[in-house]
C-alpha cells in the first residue's frame, strides 16, 4: 500500500491491514509488527489516535478471526486469488470494525474501500470490498446469531486441548475472556506505597496486591513510571515469585529471566538475584528496566540447559519458555502463530531446563517452575513426569493465601493454575501454571 495520511482515518485502515498481513502471512508477532509499522511503515507518520485505532482493529480481527472469515466466505462465490494482495485483510479489518467495534457503516466501508484503491493489487478488487462490507453491514448481525463464534474463533488443536483439560463450559469461558481488551496490571515496588499509588492512578487493588487500571492510555505517561515506582505485570505473572517465601537477603537464581518482571519482584523483596537468559538483547532490556526501577540484579548471558557456575542455590525460579497460550488476552496473535509442534518442542525444552535446574538446587532448597501456557503438557504433566523420575524432590502445595486468596486457582495437587476467565468480573487474568518443589 502507498499510505497517505491526508484523509482522516485512512492510515488506521491501511495500518490495520498491514498488521494482519504481518501476523497471518509473515508469521510475525503482533507487538513486533506494530513496532515495525509505527517506526517505518504505514503508521510511521500517523496520528497517535490512528495508531491506536489500527491496533484495535487488527487485535479485534485476530481475536474474532474464525468468525470473520466465515462471514466473509458467505459473501464470496469463491476464494480470493493470490493476486488480490491485501484484499482479504482489508475485508477482515472492515468486518471487525462493522460487527465488533461498531464503527458507523459509512466510515468503515468508505475508508476500507479507499484503502483498497491505494494498493496496487487490491485496487482491482475495491468493488468487491465495497459489496462485501455493505452486505455485512446489512446482514452481518443476523449471520452472527447463527454461528458458534467461540468454536470458530479457536484453532482446532486448542479447542480439543482445552475441552479435554477443563471441560467445554470452562473452555468457552476462556475463549470469551480473550475477546475483550485486558486492563493494565501494575506491581508496586514498595508494598507500603501501594494504597497511595492506587489513589494516584485511579486503580483497583486486587486481592493479590496487584493494581489494576482501566483505560490506562500511554504507560510512559502515567504517574510513577518515570520515577520507577512500579512496573507492568499481569496479576497471574506476579504470583510465582511470591511462592518463593521470604527471600530477603537470600541468593535467588532466576532462570530464563527476561523480560524481567519476576526479577524486579524478587529484587524488590530484598533478594540477591542472579538473572540468567540466553538472549543478550533481552537481558539488556531487563537491565534497563531494573535501572528505571532503581533495583539491582546480577545478569548472566547463558543457556540455562547447560549453565555450570560451580555452585548451587537455595531458591530457583524457572519461568520456562512456552507456547504462551495463556496470554492471548494481551497477545491475540499467539493462537494463530503456535501449533501442536511448537507445544511439543517447547515441552521437551522445558523438561531439559527442569532437569538441569534440579542440579543447581541445594538440598532443602525451593524450586518454583512456571509457564504462561494453558497446555497440560507444559504444566501439570511436566511436573508429574519430573517427580516420577526424581525421588529426591517433593511437591510443596500452594495455599489459597499465597495465591492472593483465590481458591479457584489452586489445584487439588496444590499447584497454581490460573485461567483467563478467572477474576472475570474484574477483567480476567493471564493463564499461568506454577508448581513449587523442594529438594529433600
Amino acid at each position: 500500500m502507498n499510505a497517505r495520511t491526508d484523509e482522516p482515518g485512512l492510515a488506521a485502515r491501511e495500518g490495520a491491514a498491514a498488521l494482519l498481513t504481518a501476523v497471518l502471512k509473515e508469521k510475525q508477532a503482533f507487538d513486533e509488527a506494530f513496532a515495525r509499522e509505527t517506526a517505518a511503515g504505514r503508521l510511521a507518520r500517523a496520528e497517535p489516535r490512528d495508531r491506536a485505532f489500527a491496533r484495535a482493529i487488527a487485535a479485534t480481527a485476530l481475536r474474532r478471526l474464525g468468525t470473520i472469515d466465515t462471514l466473509i466466505a458467505r459473501c464470496l462465490d469463491k476464494e480470493l486469488p493470490n493476486r488480490a494482495g491485501p484484499t482479504q485483510n482489508i475485508l477482515r479489518a472492515g468486518a471487525a470494525e462493522l460487527l465488533f467495534l461498531r464503527v458507523a457503516a459509512h466510515a468503515a466501508v468508505g475508508m476500507n474501500v479507499e484503502a483498497a484503491s491505494r494498493d496496487d493489487a487490491a485496487r482491482h478488487f475495491k468493488a468487491l470490498v465495497n459489496a462485501v462490507l455493505r452486505r455485512l453491514s446489512r446482514e452481518g448481525d443476523a449471520i452472527l446469531d447463527s454461528l458458534d463464534t467461540e468454536r470458530l474463533d479457536t484453532p482446532d488443536w486448542l479447542w480439543e486441548s482445552w475441552v479435554a483439560a477443563y471441560g467445554e463450559e470452562t473452555a468457552r469461558a476462556i475463549i470469551r475472556a480473550h475477546y475483550a481488551d485486558p486492563p493494565l496490571d501494575i506491581s508496586v515496588k514498595k508494598a507500603g506505597e501501594r494504597d497511595a499509588w492506587a489513589e494516584k492512578l485511579g486503580a483497583q487493588t486486587l486481592s493479590a496486591g496487584t493494581l489494576r487500571v482501566d483505560d490506562a492510555g500511554r504507560i510512559e505517561e502515567l504517574p510513577g513510571f518515570e520515577e520507577g515506582a512500579w512496573w507492568v505485570q499481569d496479576v497471574a505473572a506476579a504470583l510465582p515469585a511470591k511462592l518463593m517465601g521470604d527471600v530477603a537477603g537470600r541468593d535467588v537464581l532466576d532462570l530464563c529471566a527476561a523480560p524481567g518482571g519476576k526479577t524486579a519482584e524478587l529484587a524488590a523483596l530484598g533478594a540477591n538475584v542472579t538473572a540468567l537468559d540466553r538472549s543478550k538483547p533481552r537481558l539488556e532490556r531487563l537491565a534497563q528496566n531494573l535501572s528505571r526501577l532503581h533495583l539491582a540484579a546480577e545478569t548472566v548471558v547463558a543457556d540455562a540447559t547447560v549453565f555450570a557456575p560451580g555452585r548451587q542455590w537455595d531458591a530457583i525460579l524457572l519461568d520456562a519458555p512456552c507456547t504462551a497460550t495463556g496470554t492471548a488476552r494481551r497477545h491475540p496473535d499467539v493462537l494463530r502463530l503456535k501449533s501442536p509442534a511448537d507445544r511439543d518442542k517447547l515441552a521437551a525444552l522445558q523438561a531439559r531446563l527442569l532437569e538441569h535446574a534440579a542440579t543447581l538446587l541445594a538440598p532443602g532448597g525451593t524450586l518454583v517452575y512456571c509457564t504462561c501456557s494453558l497446555e497440560p503438557e507444559e504444566g501439570v504433566r511436566q511436573i508429574g513426569a519430573f517427580l516420577a523420575a526424581h525421588e529426591d524432590f517433593e511437591r510443596v502445595p500452594v495455599s489459597p493465601h499465597e495465591a492472593g486468596g483465590m481458591e479457584e486457582i489452586v489445584t487439588g495437587e496444590g499447584d497454581l493454575r490460573s485461567l483467563p476467565c478467572h477474576l472475570g468480573v474484574e477483567g480476567g487474568m493471564d493463564g499461568f501454571f506454577a508448581a513449587r518443589l523442594r529438594r529433600r
